[in-house]
């Protein structure tokens, strides 16, 4: 499979319920990354910003339209194993959810070794030694790595989330909500290290979060969506200070007049 240089999805839907009483999460959205690009998708709670992004990864399946990486579909990659193993080595997902997402049995050093195991061929002590250089690279003290994801804080457990997802180098980062449990202190250091990530390595980003601020710091460019749609989708700092749709409008008055600040 050739390197990360396209990610598409072209009139994506995805309906959850039965017919009966449907509800329609995505409706009929076109997004493409391209290698670089630092995405956000904004919108309040069930905007459907979090499943498009799942969709995009394949770790749910759209119910029409579809997804393509370098113009070969997403569902036929995820198939068959070498595929599989090559997309998951370009493109990684981070989500919000930390405390499932780690097998509490095994350490953080365990978990983030897998992926450099299985992804990059690496044996244990070439393995370790990139769990090593990835954790010291986020700041963190090395010994936090051989503990038990509920012996570190929530801060700490999200940091070695992005941990395990940048161990591989990935081409492509898929954040779902990653800073928006966290105080502010945190958030900071997390959103500086995730755009410096993609500044220094050229990876692209899509950034999904309600947090509007954040998310402006950390992107180039900002998707808006409300009701499975997309209402707009433009350049940060266009869309920060000319909006185009009356909802954007009402989303940056709702951040600035509670003393939000944004960062273009």
């Amino acid at each position: 499979m050739d390197a990360f240089a396209q990610l598409a999805a072209t009139s994506v839907v995805k309906h959850f319920g039965p017919a009966r009483n449907r509800h329609t999460a995505v409706d009929g959205v076109s997004l493409t990354v391209e290698p670089g690009q630092r995405i956000g998708i904004v919108g309040e709670s069930g905007s459907g910003k979090s499943t498009l992004a799942r969709i995009m990864v394949g770790l749910e399946t759209p119910s029409a339209g579809t997804v393509t990486f370098n113009g070969t579909s997403l569902r036929s990659l995820l198939s068959m194993r070498a595929s599989r193993v090559e997309l998951r080595r370009e493109v990684q997902f981070v989500s919000q959810d930390t405390t499932s997402s780690f097998d509490p049995l095994r350490t953080l050093r365990d978990s983030i070794r897998q992926p450099a195991q299985r992804l990059l061929g690496l044996d244990r002590r070439a393995a370790d030694a990139k769990v090593d250089e990835t954790v010291a690279s986020l700041g963190m003290a090395p010994a936090l790595v051989d503990r038990n994801p509920a012996e570190v804080s929530g801060g700490q457990r999200q940091r070695f989330a992005i941990a395990r997802a940048l161990v591989v180098r990935p081409r492509l980062l898929v954040c779902d909500e990653v800073v928006s449990a966290l105080d502010v202190s945190v958030q900071g250091s997390i959103l500086n290290l995730l755009k410096r990530y993609c500044l220094e390595s050229g990876a692209a980003l899509v950034f999904v979060s309600h947090g509007l601020p954040a998310t402006a710091f950390v992107c180039s460019e900002l998707v808006v969506m409300k009701n499975g749609q997309i209402v707009e989708h433009g350049d940060t700092h266009q869309v920060l200070h000319a909006p185009r749709h009356p909802y954007t409008t009402a989303l940056l008055a709702a951040f600035r007049g509670g003393g939000a600040r944004t960062a273009a």
